[in-house]
């Protein structure tokens, strides 16, 4: 390890693979170091979401919607007033006559997440779900080192 924090490694590659990294890597305007650190970050993220119930996450749960079942508004508004601690904050936005677009702000562990996602998922009216830019809550203070 150097002495700013950074570990070197070698990998080895199919030239195929490296060429299609680069050929994707290239026009979003990164190295290859910070492209790998990124996929890495997700492979953990994803590995923890799946493995780890209590590993710390932040995210979205967006959510299509029809409005004009009866009570689904009401349920939705009283699920995210009873959940401060794992809602911070939501968007709510009509899509056509009878459909609408909700997007939940989660921080909590993975688990909760799930728990919130599956109960939201099987209220009557609900037509679509997803849980959404997943992220390890706990980064470390180099993570964000734009330099």
């Amino acid at each position: 390890m150097s002495d700013h924090g950074v570990a070197r490694i070698t990998i080895s590659l199919p030239p195929r693979l490296l060429e299609e990294f680069d050929d994707v890597i290239v026009p979003m305007q990164l190295d290859r170091s910070k492209a790998l650190q990124q996929a890495i970050r997700d492979f953990l993220t994803e590995y923890r979401w799946k493995h780890d119930t209590a590993a710390p996450a932040v995210g979205t749960i967006t959510l299509i919607y029809d409005h004009s079942v009866r009570g689904l508004e009401a349920k939705l508004t009283d699920i995210q007033h009873h959940q401060p601690d794992l809602i911070n904050a939501s968007m709510h936005s009509h899509l056509d006559a009878n459909h609408c677009l909700l997007v939940v702000v989660v921080k909590g562990k993975a688990g909760q997440i799930q728990q919130l996602a599956k109960l939201l998922k099987g209220l009557r009216g609900v037509a679509q779900l997803r849980v959404t830019s997943l992220m390890a809550a706990e980064t470390s203070p180099h993570e964000h080192d734009h330099s």
